[in-house]
């Protein structure tokens, strides 16, 4: 609907790791908590890009988890992590079991980021802003 696509929550127009992690984290996260998520989407049309792009994303999804204490498999299994759709997910994962909304949010934008075009999201949502909100 946003991308003039038809409805799915796999369009196109949007990056497969970022799509992976926000349908992970959407599932999990709390009805208020998910309210954030609405301007995300705006954000993300017109994120899918070259396979260059896709492999950062995917490597920063992993340090992502990495760095908040999600420990990666032996070697055989990191293997298929290596995906755009695993990626997403594990660190999608890690931010909803540890807690991590406003870095969540802050990890997206990044992804955005890595499109090499100014990100869309709307500074409003600042994800200090939303941990201040929150810890009030």
């Amino acid at each position: 609907m946003l991308a003039d696509e038809p409805f799915s929550d796999r369009a196109r127009s949007i990056s497969p790791t970022i799509g992976a992690f926000l349908r992970t984290y959407n599932d999990g996260v709390s009805d208020d908590a998910r309210q954030d998520l609405y301007p995300v989407a705006a954000a993300v049309v017109g994120t899918a890009s070259r396979r260059s792009v896709e492999r950062a994303r995917i490597d920063r999804c992993l340090a992502f988890a990495n760095e908040h204490g999600t420990r990666l498999p032996g070697r055989r299994a990191a293997l298929g992590l290596a995906t755009p759709e695993a990626a997403g997910s594990w660190a999608a994962l890690t931010a909803l079991e540890r807690g991590l909304h406003a870095e969540a949010l802050a990890l997206v934008d990044e992804l955005v980021a890595l499109s090499r075009r100014a990100s869309r999201w709307p500074r409003a949502l600042d994800p200090a802003r939303v941990l201040t909100d929150e810890t009030v």
